[in-house]
């Protein structure tokens, strides 16, 4: 049901990735061409790291996309889920929380002591099921982001 991607998977992820980008209202933001998850996945030193949850016939039908976080405070890696998509038809099958599984399983396996990810906050069904499998809202942190102009204007800041 859930596999370590492979190069050939790379339209399909990002068939999918345009699928998610489309549920959270966010098509425009959705800017990765194949060739940069085939580079970020694949490439000499890869960033991230991706599973593929498929049904019993080899049909892909959700994915996960994750990469290696550090704590300070623990001393040890952890995994950031970067996104997390389940196609519609299958929700409800088990492979959300078999991706999520997955990635715990490697969290325990390699001493990882953290499995985080975001989630918008209208998203009332996603937040019920990951708050069904344990896992705690950070509701004493915000998420703070710089793109675009601003990380440019930033990034050329002098001194």
């Amino acid at each position: 049901m859930i596999r370590s991607a492979v190069v050939e998977d790379v339209p399909v992820i990002h068939a999918m990735i345009r699928e998610l980008a489309d549920y959270e209202k966010a098509p425009h933001e959705a800017r990765a061409t194949e060739e940069q998850l085939r580079e970020a996945l694949f490439g000499e030193r890869p960033a991230a790291f991706a599973h593929i949850a498929e049904t019993e016939r080899g049909k892909a039908v959700g994915f996960s996309v994750w990469f290696l976080n550090f704590s300070t405070w623990r001393g040890v890696h952890g995994i950031y889920l970067e996104d997390l998509y389940v196609r519609p038809g299958a929700r409800g099958g088990g492979y959300g929380k078999a991706l999520l599984a997955e990635l715990a399983r490697i969290c325990v396996e390699r001493g990882y002591e953290r499995l985080e990810w975001s989630v918008l906050k209208w998203n009332e069904p996603t937040i019920a099921f990951y708050e069904a499998l344990g896992a705690r809202p950070q509701d004493e942190w915000s998420v703070y982001r710089l793109t675009d102009e601003a990380l440019k204007q930033l990034g050329s800041a002098q001194g």
